[in-house]
């Protein structure tokens, strides 16, 4: 592994992103329409301002996860990665496309998976029939595979063969490998046709794909200058009238090599090629984002593709926290997962980075943001400072830690001023455009967490002071660390931990800058700030008498920080409720939280089968505790399946409420029952004696069999001071 594949890796994943982004407006779209109403398209077609979620990047990502949830030193198979689909997807809504089973591959796959047929068959042709398993899919999800393999087509292809097969074949799986193999070539060969020579050479010589690719190849060669001309070739012999299903994978792997050849190696041109052939374009453009991007590096990719995404990333699995994410994690987590599979050490500063605060704002890639933004606030509510010119832009002039930081500036700033440089740490509805494979999350923050941070003003600038703040999401109530005084040139490292509170719903965390001056005078300051991240155990509580909801559509609407797996899930008459035909599952909290106490308050209404849950990582892996049959209670762990860890007799009944107390602190799990009226509490303890405990997840709340639950509250407090 070389130490310039990290920076290449970043480059591919940010260029899978602009490519989707530039593509989605005209998703399905024909060249001839996309001709006469946009013409020429060199730039993203509509303003999307915050871009939703897009089954492109949930895919890619969350299927990666098979790599690190697998069996330690294992290969990877069909059936790891069809355990991700499993875990990370919610039923049939959000991440991806669910048309329908024969309609829809993956929602097709997804069934076969969940009624217990197995990876591969559960993508194959004897099972789903040619039109279902060669559709696009195998190759739009594959991206990370190829990332995941730097300079390694060989490990791409196995890797991409296994993760393609759970949902595809035939020519669905050969496009997967192609396409991944694209990626882990592009990271040491630069010319196209050598690139995609190689890629071939992974496929079956004699398949339909192959066939495609080389028939574009040759119609390149015989007329290497009009791209328009090989696309009406292309619609003519391989275009989507000549094959079944919604959207088939051979006319769009043919308008990719037109794309990459035509392009002539340039980032731009080619995905605004790409982009302007039509069909699935989205697609397309993120599987040549990411070629392209590693190919090129960061340099080949322009300031105006990158400036509209900012860094950020909206996703629909059902962990909330891992919803929102900025590119640089998504580019870190692929890296570690490249040494890891390549057994060798992460280079400094990457390493401590990626062990210890991998979702931090470091600005380590040239260019990075991490979705920061800024505005300006007046003390003054006379003065209107949103007219403030501000911005804020990666910078190699001074950094805390590493070599970067991100730096802010402020012209005519009047001394009322109150800059906010911040990340949003939660998302409302308002805050996008749509609500494309509809988003849901919870709070990257939390109270009783601390907020950590670095800033410097440097020696030209206004003196100010500083501190770290967190603002809630609904109310805009903000809370701050003590005020400090910065001095020029030297770097001041500020903490702030979040008080205790119920209800809260942090929405940002950041910086808060005063610049110092006379009242009525006019100037300009700047500064930078490096390392913006919070840790810690959370210590809040939620009372559902005052939950939310937050409302996208008329159909789709997610309880305020919860993300729904499957069920009915809805407030009434101050409590949470949650029921279901067969199984429903909720959740909230972060994706990593590690040793902590949580308390709820549970009504079991209808149904034998009721819930509360901790150390959730998806929904195939958590612990339990459940009031179950036979008036018995229990821990229960969900590893593919719920199996009973402990139980004992516990005389509960339906309409009156339980107090239960679910601490886990290593592989140790305590449940204890709060007695009533005089009665003694009821303790359950359980050790996970497994060899793959689960140590880290989140909390929810689930029923089954038919049940019916309502839950008042949720506490969630650290071990230590309960």
């Amino acid at each position: 592994m070389k130490d310039a594949y990290i920076e290449k890796i970043y480059a591919g994943w940010l260029g899978k992103i602009v490519g989707i982004r530039f593509g989605a407006p005209v998703e399905s779209w024909t060249y001839e329409k996309i001709r006469d109403l946009y013409g020429d398209l060199h730039d993203y077609p509509v303003d999307y301002g915050n871009f939703a979620a897009d089954d492109d990047s949930n895919g890619p990502l969350f299927f990666l996860r098979a790599l690190e949830d697998k069996e330690p030193e294992s290969d990877l198979t069909a059936g790891d990665v069809g355990d991700a689909l499993l875990n990370y997807a919610p039923f049939e809504h959000g991440f991806f496309w669910w048309g329908g089973y024969g309609r829809s591959t993956e929602h097709t796959a997804y069934l076969n998976l969940r009624s217990g047929i197995p990876a591969p068959r559960s993508g194959s042709i004897a099972q789903n029939g040619s039109t279902v398993a060669e559709q696009i899919g195998g190759q739009i999800f594959i991206d990370t595979w190829g990332l995941v393999s730097p300079g390694n087509p060989d490990q791409a292809a196995r890797f991409a063969e296994k993760a393609a097969s759970v949902t595809h074949d035939r020519n669905g799986v050969y496009g997967g490998i192609f396409v991944a193999c694209c990626i882990a070539c592009a990271f040491e060969e630069a010319d196209i046709p050598t690139i995609i020579q190689k890629a071939l050479s992974y496929i079956p010589e004699d398949c339909e794909y192959a066939r495609a690719v080389r028939a574009v190849e040759q119609y390149h060669k015989a007329h290497p200058d009009h791209w328009r001309d090989c696309f009406h070739y292309i619609q003519k012999n391989w275009g989507y009238a000549k094959y079944p299903g919604n959207c088939h994978i051979i006319p769009n792997c043919a308008v990719m090599i037109l794309a990459l050849l035509y392009g002539k190696g340039d980032f731009s041109r080619t995905l605004s090629i790409c982009n302007m052939c039509g069909w699935d374009t989205d697609c397309n453009c993120g599987n040549v984002g990411t070629i392209m991007g590693v190919r090129g590096g960061l340099s080949a990719i322009e300031e105006r593709w990158r400036r509209p995404v900012n860094d950020l990333l909206i996703c629909s699995s059902v962990v909330g926290s891992l919803n929102i994410m900025d590119l640089p994690y998504g580019a870190l987590y692929i890296t570690k997962l490249a040494y890891q599979t390549a057994g060798e050490p992460i280079p400094d500063p990457w390493s401590g980075l990626i062990h210890q605060r991998i979702d931090s704002c470091h600005f380590e890639f040239p260019g990075s943001t991490h979705a920061c933004h800024i505005r300006v606030d007046s003390l003054n509510p006379a003065i209107d400072a949103s007219k403030r010119e501000v911005r804020l832009f990666n910078t190699d002039e001074a950094a805390h830690t590493g070599r970067r930081s991100l730096k802010f500036t402020s012209a005519r700033t009047d001394p009322a001023d109150k800059i906010c440089i911040y990340k949003k740490t939660y998302y409302l509805p308002q805050d996008f455009h749509d609500d494309r494979y509809e988003p849901c999350f919870s709070p990257l923050v939390y109270p009783g967490q601390t907020v950590h941070g670095s800033i410097m003003i440097p020696d030209y600038s206004r003196e100010m002071s500083a501190c770290l703040y967190v603002r809630d999401a609904y109310t805009g109530e903000e809370q701050h660390g003590p005020l400090e005084e910065l001095k020029k040139g030297e770097w001041r490292e500020l903490s702030f931990q979040i008080p205790p509170c119920e209800n809260t719903v942090i929405g940002e965390m950041g910086f808060l800058v005063y610049p110092h001056g006379e009242s009525g005078e006019n100037f300009d300051c700047a500064g930078l700030i490096d390392d913006l991240y919070a840790d810690g155990t959370p210590d809040y509580s939620l009372d559902f008498a005052n939950s939310r909801e937050d409302v996208w559509t008329g159909l789709h609407r997610e309880i305020s920080q919860f993300t729904r797996l499957k069920g009915l899930l809805y407030l009434e008459e101050g409590q949470l409720h949650l029921s279901c035909a067969d199984f429903a599952e909720a959740y909230t909290g972060r994706y990593d939280w590690t040793d902590y106490r949580a308390t709820f308050c549970l009504t079991p209404l209808t149904g034998e089968h009721h819930q509360v849950n901790v150390r959730v990582q998806g929904a195939m892996r958590s612990y339990a505790f459940a009031l179950m049959p036979g008036e018995m209670a229990a821990i229960l762990k969900n590893d593919k399946g719920y199996s009973v860890l402990c139980e004992t007799e516990y005389r509960w009944k339906a309409g009156r409420q339980e107090t239960v107390e679910v601490t886990v602190c290593g592989s140790h799990i305590t449940a204890r029952i709060v007695g009533r009226d005089g009665e003694a509490d009821t303790i359950l303890e359980a050790e996970d004696h497994s060899h793959r405990p689960w140590l880290t997840g989140s909390i929810g709340v689930s029923v089954r069999e038919g049940s019916h639950a309502a839950y008042r509250s949720i506490e969630v407090r650290p071990v230590e001071k309960v």
